[in-house]
């Protein structure tokens, strides 16, 4: 079996793949890619199946030695991508490229100038060992396969299934920081439990994205928060990918892969799946303006 060979690895290089839905009833979340469409264009250009597992890579920053030939493309957050050859010669690469790597040959990523997650994929999926049927890594369960170290060997699979596509047109991540992030939002299932005036409050300011943000959740701070209309404890109840929970400060946070599956304050709104996706994409200090679909 063909394997990479982690060189070098930076914070939050962990497997990810479509999670393991289906054990909420257990208190489990479903995990999985929080760009989700990152990582399925990343599978559809080397040809692999749509539940493939790739690398999720927090602000690039890893090197992988191939011991054998390997196709690899690199999507998500656009960052600087080169290939060393067994012969010490580098060759310039970039994302949404498809990749031959050759025995011996190193794949270096660096730091994205926008975005926070980019995907590393190989032609057959990365074959580390499943837990519960999955191959993600589930940073508020600390489930699945850890976060990747130096010297940790990853087999490659056989999960190809088609040719590679190279007409594949990468999602967009801009424009910011210069411009906010525009997330869409359906309302609803608790905006009932708000003044009237929260689609203004919500839809009219620019939120920050906070520090304290990561796979489980992106929290927000902005000028006005929102304002309970209900004041009365909200009993536990189930909460989605991209829920909009507003907890007792009226400052969103935005449920990203690695949620709860219930939560104790009201949802305001959910995210639209591409907005999920471009939310998994933000960093600290980054702006953020909310639209209703």
């Amino acid at each position: 079996m063909s394997t990479l060979t982690v060189e070098r690895v930076g914070f939050g290089v962990t497997t990810q793949d479509l999670g393991r839905p289906g054990f909420s009833d257990m208190g489990l979340g479903a995990a999985g890619a929080a760009d989700r469409g990152s990582a399925a264009l990343a599978n559809r250009m080397v040809g692999n199946r749509p539940d493939a597992a790739v690398l999720e890579a927090l602000l690039g920053s890893v090197s992988l030695r191939s011991d054998a030939h390997v196709v690899a493309a690199v999507t998500g957050a656009a960052c600087a991508v080169e290939v060393e050859r067994a012969d010490g010669s580098v060759r310039g690469a970039a994302a949404n490229e498809v990749l031959l790597l050759g025995p011996g040959d190193t794949v270096h990523l660096g730091v994205p100038d926008v975005g926070l997650r980019s995907y590393v994929a190989v032609r057959g999926g990365f074959a580390v060992e499943p837990v519960l049927g999955s191959r993600s890594w589930d940073s508020l369960a600390q489930l699945g396969p850890a976060p990747l170290r130096v010297g940790d060997a990853l087999p490659v699979g056989d999960e190809a299934d088609g040719w590679p596509v190279v007409d594949a047109v990468a999602p967009p991540l801009g424009p910011w920081p210069w411009e906010p992030v525009v997330l869409d939002v359906v309302p609803g299932p608790r905006d009932d439990w708000f003044t009237p005036g929260w689609p203004t409050t919500l839809t009219g300011q620019d939120h920050l994205v906070s520090p304290d943000s990561d796979r489980v959740g992106v929290r927000t701070t902005a000028a006005e928060p929102l304002v309970r209309a209900v004041t009365r404890e909200l009993p536990s109840e189930g909460v989605e990918t991209g829920s909009l929970q507003v907890p007792p400060d009226g400052f969103p946070v935005l449920f990203l892969a690695d949620h709860p599956v219930t939560g104790g304050y009201p949802v305001v709104a959910v995210l639209t799946p591409a907005s999920v996706d471009r939310a998994a994409q933000l960093r600290p200090g980054d702006t953020v303006r909310f639209r209703i679909a």
